[in-house]
């Protein structure tokens, strides 16, 4: 990758931020509503649009199950306002009276993907991150709120391209990355297959997970045909673990 064209990289998603800005400051006065997860993604998305003059306010959604060098990280970044959920992941858990699941990630959705309404959302989402994220467009509309759209300013960048600039930059990043972490996100996520790793590095979170998993054990339902919670743990924890319901018609963890 040359310096001439990762600089126009860089200015092609600058450019994309001054050109929707107008509409963006149409929907609400403080412009744009950059969605910040403390990724490496989202580290250039952030000095991208510092370097473009354009308006915005810089959100990060805890989860309560955050990997705390993620959030150290986020908290260094002066412009970033954190919100708190009305819920932990614990809570959640509890009141759905499931875990999430591969097939059932509500988590995302009440943790993570609520901030934005009616506001345009610079997103760090990346063609090359996997085969679903392929299929997204650099401009699109959000399918849950209409009024909400994202903008994905480094749609084609590859990863090598987002750390080349990272480093052209001097962007600091977090620490994870350094440990040899690819991608950072809720610690034992049901999409994640890094678990013994994960459990080992965040002992305190694995067991915070395993309280809130077991407490939705419920061995007189109809088809939940686990011998003890103990199975059931183990269950949630396999990341190829097939249904244990007695149809088996519901995939724990499908792709």
């Amino acid at each position: 990758m040359t310096e001439t064209l990762l600089g126009n990289l860089a200015d092609i998603a600058i450019e994309r931020l001054r050109e929707f800005e107008q509409d963006a400051l149409a929907k609400h006065p403080d412009g744009y509503y950059v969605a910040y997860s403390g990724g490496k993604d989202s580290d250039v998305i952030l000095d991208l649009v510092r370097r473009s003059g354009v308006k915005y306010t810089a959100h990060h959604h805890l989860t309560t199950c955050d990997p705390p060098e993620v959030v150290w990280h986020v908290k260094k970044q002066d412009d970033v306002s954190i919100k708190r959920p009305e819920l932990t992941m614990w809570q959640l858990i509890r009141k759905k009276k499931m875990p999430p699941r591969r097939n059932a990630r509500y988590c995302c959705e009440a943790l993570k993907e609520g901030g934005g309404k009616d506001r345009i959302v610079v997103t760090g989402v990346r063609w090359g991150e996997s085969w679903q994220r392929s299929k997204r467009k650099m401009l699109e509309s959000c399918y849950r709120q209409k009024s909400k759209k994202f903008l994905n300013i480094i749609i084609e960048w590859t990863t090598a391209e987002v750390w080349e600039y990272i480093r052209g930059r001097g962007i600091e990043y977090c620490s994870l990355y350094d440990e040899g972490f690819k991608r950072l996100g809720c610690v034992l996520c049901p999409m994640t297959r890094d678990v013994e790793r994960q459990m080992q590095r965040w002992p305190r979170i694995a067991k915070a997970w395993e309280k809130a998993v077991k407490a939705t054990y419920q061995p007189n339902k109809p088809g939940f045909i686990f011998d003890n919670v103990e199975e059931y743990w183990r269950w949630w924890l396999d990341r190829d673990a097939p249904s244990r319901t007695k149809d088996n018609t519901i995939m724990m963890f499908e792709d």
